[in-house]
């Protein structure tokens, strides 16, 4: 049995076996399989955390989706970005011939035949995104989701030899890797707490042998932590949420209202044209991106007729109701769930399933919705310095 990409820890007692893997090759799945059947481990632990392990082993779970659910609970921005990461990933994995995380699948599997205890040893991935975003600026979460966003549509392929560089990160850390070169203070809860995290599971596992199968970034800062003991509570926490977002939304609606209603009171035909600047201005850049994403005509007009009223009510959102009238009028199929994971692959397959299109629509159109606030607020402040 090749040694490569193996660590050996001994550790009060226990030997820990872990193989460091690339998400995306044939070899570590082989590897996975060949090791655990050598070692006949007391537990297998993966690096997967309950929603990733339902994802991998229950692919039909797309059909049970309910798109109109999905937009009341305001999960559309989350889920587009999922789907983001899954067409990363699957397209890599689409070129060298292979399921994506079939390593972690190979594990499950031998786990199950050789009759270990199965250890899901990830932190939840919302925790992980939290902190992350937690850590960003303005600017670093608007270029975090535009390099996501970026990866969807690039149809670059990769060679070996980058695939053999990819060995070195995980799934989420291919995606992000030369984001995180930009913002240092990433490393932290993408790699480091989540190496101290692991590395309890792994301690905390039962039996006397233990095979890990992890992504090769990790395995360096595991074998360190796991000499720790570590805080579990304090590495999932989620950040406090600050007010001050809360407090801007409802102060720019209120400010507003307020230069509308004064303007109104001191010259009522420049409150008018006021009123139907912030109107034209919200209405058309929120129909403009439900128009980009190929909306029904009444769902581009529900956008144009929502954005005005939505955006001086931080509660709501006039992609939420673009999309719920999408959903209804253009209701996704059985058949829609099932292909949307291979949908996702390339732009054209994002607009031409129903249910990505839908999720297209609620986040450009509260895109279009957010960028006619701030032009129709300012073009409402301007008529206003020129009546006063």
């Amino acid at each position: 049995m090749s040694e490569e990409n193996i660590t050996r820890i001994h550790l009060d007692g226990k030997e820990y076996i872990l193989i460091g893997t690339a998400h995306v090759s044939k070899h570590s799945a082989e590897q996975v399989k060949e090791v655990i059947e050598a070692e006949q481990p007391d537990s297998v632990c993966v690096e997967l955390d309950e929603q990733r392990y339902q994802s991998i082993t229950e692919g039909s779970k797309w059909k049970e989706m309910d798109i109109i659910q999905v937009i009341k609970e305001k999960k559309a921005s989350l889920l587009l970005m999922n789907l983001a990461i899954s067409s990363f990933q699957n397209r890599m994995a689409d070129q060298f011939g292979i399921k994506a995380g079939q390593e972690m699948i190979q594990g499950i599997e031998s786990a199950k035949e050789t009759g270990a205890k199965l250890v899901l040893a990830d932190r939840n991935i919302q925790i992980t995104f939290s902190r992350i975003w937690g850590n960003l600026g303005l600017k670093g979460k608007s270029l975090l989701l535009s390099q996501v966003i970026a990866s969807i549509f690039s149809k670059d392929t990769i060679t070996e030899e980058e695939l053999e560089k990819m060995k070195n990160q995980d799934t989420i850390n291919a995606i992000l890797n030369e984001f995180t070169e930009s913002f240092p203070r990433l490393k932290k809860p993408l790699i480091d707490e989540r190496d101290q995290y692991l590395a309890q599971k792994i301690k905390d596992a039962p039996g006397e042998k233990i095979v890990a199968v992890l992504g090769a970034a990790h395995v360096p800062g595991i074998k360190e932590e796991i000499k720790k003991e570590q805080d579990m509570a304090k590495l999932t926490e989620r950040p406090p949420k600050s007010n001050v977002p809360k407090i801007i939304g409802w102060s720019i609606p209120v400010f507003i209202l307020a230069i509308i209603a004064y303007t109104f009171i001191a010259n009522p035909s420049a409150g008018l044209a006021q009123t139907i600047s912030w109107i034209i201005w919200n209405g058309s850049l929120s129909a403009l991106g439900a128009a980009i994403a190929m909306g029904h005509p009444l769902t581009i007009l529900t956008a144009f007729v929502a954005a005005p009223i939505t955006s001086l009510n931080p509660l709501l959102a006039a992609g939420w109701f673009a999309g719920l009238t999408q959903a209804y009028i253009r209701r996704p199929s059985v058949r829609d769930f099932e292909t949307l994971s291979e949908d996702v692959f390339s732009v054209k397959g994002f607009w031409r399933n129903k249910v990505s299109r839908i999720l297209l629509i609620v986040v450009l159109a509260n895109l279009g919705s957010s960028l006619g606030t701030f032009i129709g607020g300012a073009d409402v402040i301007r008529v206003f310095f020129e009546n006063i």
